[in-house]
């Protein structure tokens, strides 16, 4: 991470982490462009909202990126450019790119207080929280079913200081509540989007159809269980017969 040096004391941030979808399936000639791809969109969409590199610290997770922005830089301008200038960069990248090297993020914002350690390293439960957020079920989901190659997930104090005020460029009926399990119990956070369809439940059985069956009407001397034994008669039809 390119960091200040440590204090010792926790520190208020804004929280931005970025992951690249199914990096793991590429091979390493994939995974180096996907990288490359990663950190350009990343630094665009940071200096378009006016964060230069002294106003942040970044980690290197690989196929993800960890963002730690100074907490005097103002949340709605940058949360109005992830939502515009994010999709854009990925039409941008993936409209010339072939199909193995498509790149689709996972997004993260939250707020939160870490400390920086004598490593450099950021350390806290909000950070832990905000990872969890990242890795979890709803915002995947999301990202499946998304048209534009991303999805963002805002934490229950990004919503509630910012998202719900209804900012310009950050409509707040664009985001719906949801909650995932975490093993330091359930976590509450927003996902912008439609709402993904349900997963059915595991185990359930598909609803039963019902049997076609066999229409007629007349006299029943043998239909049983869908099967014809013995003689139907469909009774007189009129016309001289």
């Amino acid at each position: 991470m390119t960091t200040n040096p440590p204090t010792g004391h926790p520190l208020p941030y804004s929280i931005l982490l970025v992951d690249t979808e199914r990096f793991s399936d590429r091979d390493d000639v994939q995974q180096a462009y996907l990288r490359r791809m990663l950190y350009g969109i990343v630094d665009r969409t940071l200096l378009t909202a006016g964060i230069d590199q002294t106003l942040r610290m970044r980690a290197d997770r690989g196929d993800a990126i960890t963002e730690l922005i100074d907490s005097a830089v103002p949340l709605p301008p940058l949360l109005r450019t992830l939502l515009t200038a994010i999709p854009a960069e990925l039409r941008s990248v993936n409209r010339l790119a072939a199909d193995s090297a498509q790149i689709r993020l996972r997004l993260v914002l939250a707020t939160g207080f870490v400390l920086i350690d004598e490593y450099g390293e950021g350390v806290g439960s909000d950070l832990n929280q905000a990872y969890r957020l990242l890795d979890g079920d709803p915002l995947r989901a999301a990202l499946r079913e998304s048209t534009d190659d991303y999805a963002l997930c805002v934490s229950e104090s990004v919503h509630a200081g910012i998202v719900r005020h209804d900012h310009t460029g950050v409509p707040a009926d664009r985001f719906h509540q949801v909650t995932m399990a975490s093993k330091n119990g359930p976590l509450t956070a927003w996902l912008h989007g439609s709402r993904p369809a349900p997963s059915p439940a595991p185990g359930a059985a598909a609803p039963a159809s019902a049997p076609a069956g066999i229409d007629f009407r007349g006299t029943n001397h043998g239909l049983i269980a869908n099967e014809i034994r013995g003689d139907i008669s469909f009774g007189h039809r009129g016309g001289g017969q």
